[in-house]
């Protein structure tokens, strides 16, 4: 068994440096995180590729109450060595309570070279300590991407319509379809409680359409007020394709009312009831049965403005790895995560997006999968949504209430002038 483990990790240090191939035998490695079956399943066997290069041993627990839970542990004094966070801002509260130890200089380095938009990822997961100083905490591992839209290429055809790659080719699309007689979009708000968060992702990735990512980090941590007219000027731009009657199935009245599981559906109804429906990457599963990608349903970026000169900014969401215990092997599993082989295990298991540029694409369970990952991989920057980093009563509160509102015929200015008071009574 040794002899097995030490070929192991000679073999490691020729494909993936010298950080896995560490023997620690005997060492174990306590990961919590939010993944449940069958994620759990799949984590595993990417820590069995680690435990069998290192001889280390990796215990996963996963619980849907973790974001609780990791607190709990933490100011006990029992956090596992290493934690998954579902996203940054809980793990940038512990980092500025002194519960996350700063991972090796030489992985944020290696991040920036190695991650599409690599400076974008090191700055999602760089902190302040309880100090003030900044550190990097984590690496990001599994993305998720919510800037796309979606369309049915037989409709696109009958229409004559192509693809666009610019916003200002999108908005002169969505035009040329309300000339036709058509509706270009379905919008929808609705989702019971939460009703108005798929808005929030609409004015995020306007956001980062229109201004810089500097201007997002600022809005975001609320130093550029939620009131500012560069923020009223993004809301408006999400106005412009959702308060027209007649570019929204239903027309603007039912935005907010539409459930968005149900809102993509009117891409296949025959006519349509719409050419385009912007979402996530996870909205085919609201699909009507049988809907075979490629065929019936497709997607394309949602596209930036080409005056605005601001690259191609993605909007998404991710998991990020975090030491809470620090050990040599809480740092050697952080460094594993630079290996191809871990990000391609789950490529081909599905629902798995990566910006690691070293990955072999040819891995990934199906083309949708490989073409929403070109999508990461080409981005100049990245950004998580921002609702999900702003306070819960902002965020998944008067954000989502405002976005209603402001559906529904509210000035702008004044929508965006009352969530800077819900944030302000926060403070």
């Amino acid at each position: 068994m040794k002899t097995y483990l030490l070929t192991g990790a000679a073999v490691a240090a020729l494909s993936i440096g010298a950080a896995s191939a560490q023997d620690l035998s005997g060492q174990v490695i306590t990961v919590a995180g939010p993944w449940l079956s069958p994620e759990s399943e799949t984590i595993a066997k990417i820590f069995d590729i680690f435990e069998e290069k290192t001889g280390a041993e990796v215990k996963y627990v996963g619980s849907d109450s973790f974001e609780q839970q990791i607190v709990i542990d933490a100011e006990a004094g029992s956090a596992p060595n290493v934690a998954v966070f579902p996203q940054p801002g809980l793990a940038a509260d512990m980092a500025s309570r002194g519960f996350l130890t700063p991972l090796k200089p030489e992985v944020g380095e290696w991040v920036k070279e190695n991650y599409a938009a690599g400076q974008s990822w090191v700055d999602l997961a760089t902190f302040a300590d309880k100090e003030g100083a900044d550190h990097h905490y984590g690496m990001f591992f599994r993305a998720d991407l919510k800037s796309l839209v979606w369309y049915s290429p037989e409709t696109f055809e009958d229409g004559g319509y192509t693809v666009p790659t610019t916003m200002e080719e999108l908005k002169a699309l969505t035009e040329e379809i309300t000339a036709n007689g058509e509706t270009p979009w379905c919008i929808g708000l609705g989702s019971g409680a939460a009703t108005g968060w798929p808005a929030t992702d609409w004015v995020e990735d306007l956001m980062l359409r229109t201004q810089s990512p500097a201007d997002y980090d600022a809005w975001v941590a609320n130093d550029l007020k939620f009131n500012d007219p560069k923020v009223v000027a993004a809301i408006e731009d999400f106005g412009w394709f959702a308060r027209n009657d007649a570019y929204v199935a239903g027309g603007a009245g039912a935005v907010a009312t539409t459930d968005f599981r149900d809102s993509p559906k009117g891409l296949f109804d025959s006519p349509p009831q719409c050419y385009m429906h912007r979402q996530a990457s996870f909205i085919p599963a609201f699909f009507p049965e049988g809907t075979e990608m490629g065929v019936d349903a497709d997607f394309f970026y949602f596209p930036a403005y080409a005056e605005k000169d601001l690259g191609k900014p993605v909007l998404g969401a991710g998991t990020l790895f975090a030491i809470t215990n620090e050990s040599e092997g809480a740092h050697a599993l952080i460094e594993f995560l630079e290996d191809p082989a871990a990000h391609e295990l789950w490529m081909a298991e599905g629902g798995f997006l990566t910006p690691h540029k070293g990955v072999d694409t040819s891995k990934f369970s199906s083309d949708t999968a490989r073409a929403m990952n070109d999508i990461l991989l080409n981005a100049t920057t990245f950004r998580f949504d921002g609702s999900d980093l702003m306070p819960g009563g902002v965020g998944a509160g008067s954000f989502w209430t405002g976005m209603v509102d402001y559906t529904g015929g509210k000035d702008a200015q004044a929508v965006a002038d009352e969530i800077q008071s819900s944030w302000d009574a926060l403070k």
